[in-house]
C-alpha cells in the first residue's frame, strides 16, 4: 500500500478533480464555518472507509445509497474475479451474453413477470431518460403522439442530466438549467410531514391522489407518464408516504391511460422493506428504473425495466419504430455478474428478514431523538431513518457532517434533513455507534 498521506493525496486532487454536488469553494476555506472537508480514502472494508492517516469512518449512508452488503464483500468479490477471466466487455448491440441474460431473467422473475425486459444504462439519471423516451416513443408508436407530457411530484428528484431535470423538482439542482428543460407538470407530495390537523399519512396520500385525477381528468389525453419515487422520496428529504398514493395513482393512470414509473434507484434492492418498494402498494409500474444498489455499490449500473405491452409496440420492420438509445457499456458483464452476486446474497441470506430486526434496531436507538427540542418528524422506512432539525443556520448541514466525521461515522445531511441509510451487513454495535455518532454530531453543529 502506498505511504502518502492525507495530505499528500488532498492536494493531488483539489488540483485535478472536480468533485460531484459540491461547492468546491467549500473544500479550501478550512476556517470557513461551511468548510466542507475532503477526506482521501485508502481503502474500505465492511462497513467501514479508511483514511490514509488510518483514521476509519462508518459509511452511515451507503456510499450515497449504493453500498448493501459492505466494501470489499468476499463474495461479490469472487464473482467479479471469475467474471473477469470469461469476459470483461462486449457490446450489447448485436450481440448477448450469460451475465445480462441472467440478470434479466431473474429482475422479471422478481416482478413476478410483469415486467418482462430489461433496457441497460449506467447510472440513475439515464435510466430516468429512458423511461420517459420509452413512454413518449410508445404513444407515438400506437397513434397517439398527442400524449407526450409527463408528470412528477413535488419535491421529486430523478437525475441531473437535463431529460431527468424536466420531472425533477429541486431548485438547487433545476434552477441554473431552466432554460435547456422542457418541464414536466408538478403535482402535489403526499409528503406525510404536510399533514393538516387530524390527517394521517393515508390522508395526506388520499388528498395528493386527488389532485392527481383532478388533474387527469382536464388533461388525461397529453399525459403520456406519471414517474415517483415509491414511498420515500430521497433528495427533497427523505419525505416518506403512505403506500395508499400508490394504489390510487396505479388506478387513476390506468382509467386514463397513462404510464406509471416507478424510480426505484434509490429505494429499490430492499431499503424500504421489500425488495421494490412498490411491493408494499401490492401494485407494478409500467416502467421501473433501478441503479445505485442494484451491482451491490461495486460498479455503474442501471436497468430499466418495462411492460410486454410497451416492448411490442416497438417491434416493426422500421428502424424508426426501434428504441434507438444507447450506451456504450450497456449491459457490461462485469455490472452485470456484480449485480447477480448481490441477488444471489439476497437469496442465500434472507436479507430481508435479517433488515427487519435491523431495522427495529435503528427506530430504538433513535427514539430518543423524538424528544430533542430541535428535532422534527423522526420518521422511518425499513433501513431509511431520518428527521428534520429545526434551525435557521445555512451551515447546519455542513457542521453535522465535519462532527460527524471526527465521530468516525460518515453521515451527509439533506439540508436540515439528517438520515441514515446503512449497509445491510451493519451489526448492533455499529448501529449504535452512529446512533451515539448522531446524536453528538447534532448537539455540536446546533452550538
Amino acid at each position: 500500500m502506498s505511504m502518502s498521506s492525507n495530505q499528500d493525496w488532498l492536494a493531488r486532487s483539489q488540483a485535478a478533480v472536480w468533485h460531484p454536488c459540491t461547492q468546491m469553494q467549500h473544500h479550501v476555506q478550512t476556517a470557513s464555518p461551511g468548510h466542507l472537508p475532503l477526506i482521501p480514502i485508502a481503502s474500505g472494508k465492511g462497513a467501514w472507509l479508511y483514511d490514509f492517516d488510518g483514521k476509519r469512518y462508518l459509511d452511515g449512508i451507503s456510499s450515497w445509497w449504493t453500498n448493501l452488503f459492505g466494501h470489499a464483500n468476499p463474495r461479490i468479490n469472487a464473482a467479479l474475479k471469475d467474471q473477469l477471466e470469461t469476459l470483461e466487455h462486449v457490446m450489447l448491440a448485436g450481440f448477448t451474453h450469460q451475465p445480462v441474460v441472467e440478470l434479466s431473467e431473474r429482475l422479471s422473475a422478481l416482478t413476478g413477470g410483469a415486467l418482462g425486459h430489461a433496457f441497460y444504462a449506467s447510472d440513475g439519471a439515464s435510466a430516468t431518460e429512458i423511461a420517459l423516451k420509452m413512454s413518449f416513443h410508445y404513444w407515438r408508436n400506437v397513434g397517439r403522439p398527442g400524449k407526450a407530457r409527463f408528470l412528477c411530484l413535488q419535491g421529486s428528484y430523478h437525475g441531473e442530466t437535463v431529460g431527468a431535470l424536466a420531472v425533477t423538482d429541486v431548485a438547487i439542482f433545476k434552477d441554473a438549467y431552466a432554460p435547456l428543460v422542457r418541464a414536466a407538470t408538478v403535482l402535489p407530495s403526499p409528503d406525510f410531514r404536510l399533514a393538516e390537523t387530524g390527517e394521517s399519512p393515508a390522508d395526506v396520500a388520499r388528498r395528493a391522489a386527488a389532485a392527481l385525477e383532478a388533474h387527469l381528468e382536464k388533461h388525461g389525453e397529453h399525459i403520456a407518464a406519471l414517474i415517483v419515487e415509491p414511498l420515500v422520496q430521497g433528495a427533497t428529504g427523505m419525505a416518506m408516504y403512505d403506500p395508499e398514493y400508490l394504489r390510487l395513482a396505479r388506478q387513476l393512470c390506468d382509467r386514463y391511460e397513462v404510464h406509471l414509473i416507478c424510480d426505484e434507484i434509490a429505494v429499490g434492492c430492499g431499503r424500504t422493506g421489500t425488495f421494490f418498494a412498490h411491493e408494499q402498494a401490492e401494485i407494478r409500474p409500467d416502467l421501473m428504473c433501478l441503479s445505485k444498489g442494484i451491482s451491490g455499490g461495486y460498479l455503474p449500473l442501471s436497468i430499466v425495466l418495462c411492460s410486454d405491452t410497451i416492448y411490442e409496440a416497438f417491434l416493426d420492420d422500421s428502424v424508426a419504430r426501434a428504441f434507438l438509445h444507447s450506451h456504450s457499456y450497456t449491459g457490461n458483464p462485469l455490472a452485470c455478474r456484480a449485480a447477480l452476486a448481490t441477488l444471489d446474497i439476497f437469496e442465500s441470506d434472507n436479507v430481508l428478514t435479517a433488515n427487519r430486526l435491523k431495522s427495529a434496531r435503528i427506530s430504538t436507538v433513535l427514539a430518543p431523538l423524538a424528544e430533542h427540542p430541535k428535532v422534527r418528524h423522526l420518521r422511518q422506512r425499513g433501513m431509511i431513518a431520518a428527521f428534520d432539525v429545526a434551525t435557521d443556520d445555512p451551515h447546519f448541514s455542513r457542521k453535522f457532517y465535519r462532527a460527524a466525521l471526527e465521530r468516525e461515522a460518515l453521515i451527509r445531511p439533506i439540508g436540515n434533513t439528517v438520515y441514515l441509510m446503512p449497509p445491510y451487513i451493519i451489526s448492533d454495535e455499529e448501529i449504535a455507534h452512529l446512533a451515539s455518532a448522531v446524536t453528538d454530531a447534532l448537539e455540536e453543529a446546533l452550538k
